[in-house]
């Protein structure tokens, strides 16, 4: 879904956009993105690309930017909140991080000890290595946990939120997680949300300008030419990645 590339041609009803155009986003649910040419309509989430940033550094301002910020804007992220990003090396995570951090919240990163260096230096106050301690019997309770993997245990998270807390999981919820969200809301002040995060062009044009201002970063673990995208995925799906994989159809030094 997510992309970044060089507006080929326009339809003759077109005002937003014209040929040559550099842009990025998202085909949405009509996914094609993995290929040298697709098409997107006028209205769709397309914001225009900034000479700063190159096209491998927009694609993964659409998927883990734009997916974090849309969670913590639901779990309605306030300055001096403690928030838990579960999963805080990947992309989603990585991009949390750095979101959380500019809304003022304070940050613990949850994830494996060899990312601890990658995760502080996004600005995380804190680091739990996942494999040796569980974030729920430290005691510690948080205003928001955000599983970015959907993988954090349910009722431990739920015990570790403060009673107006926001426990967020940025991956469809099964039955019983949203029966088990329901009955929490009712015999508590905590919510559970999940699903498909919501997506608009605004969003897309206040991320771009976190980034000009250098305010958050891309963090891009490996890189794949388009006629690579097999071995690309069996890269990521052995879980290990630090933040983005990203396909370049064209090097960006060549378009």
């Amino acid at each position: 879904m997510a992309l970044s590339g060089e507006v080929e041609s326009v339809g003759k009803d077109v005002k937003k956009f014209k040929k040559g155009d550099q842009v990025f986003g998202s085909t949405e649910f009509g996914m094609g993105s993995h290929a040298e040419y697709t098409c997107v309509t006028e209205t769709g989430l397309l914001a225009t690309r900034p000479a700063s940033m190159t096209h491998e550094e927009a694609a993964t301002l659409y998927f883990g930017a734009n997916t974090s910020l849309s969670f913590l804007n639901k779990g309605n992220i306030q300055s001096g909140q403690k928030v838990l990003i579960y999963g805080a090396s990947g992309s989603l995570g990585t991009a949390a991080v750095q979101l959380a951090k500019y809304f003022g919240a304070e940050v613990t990163g949850d994830c494996s000890i060899s990312n601890f260096d990658l995760v502080k230096s996004l600005g995380a106050d804190k680091v739990i290595d996942y494999i040796k301690e569980d974030f729920s019997e430290n005691n510690k309770t948080y205003d928001i946990i955000y599983d970015t993997v959907g993988k954090s245990p349910f009722s431990d998270c739920l015990r570790s939120l403060q009673k107006e807390g926001y426990y967020l999981r940025a991956v469809h919820l099964t039955l019983l997680s949203i029966l088990r969200g329901l009955w929490t809301g009712l015999i508590s002040r905590r919510k559970v949300i999940g699903g498909i995060a919501s997506t608009k062009d605004e969003d897309l044009i206040f991320l771009r300008e976190l980034f000009e201002s250098g305010k958050i970063k891309a963090v891009i673990d490996k890189r794949y030419p388009l006629e690579q995208i097999a071995e690309a995925h069996r890269y990521i799906e052995k879980g290990h990645k630090k933040g983005n994989v990203v396909i370049t159809v064209v090097p960006d030094d060549k378009t």
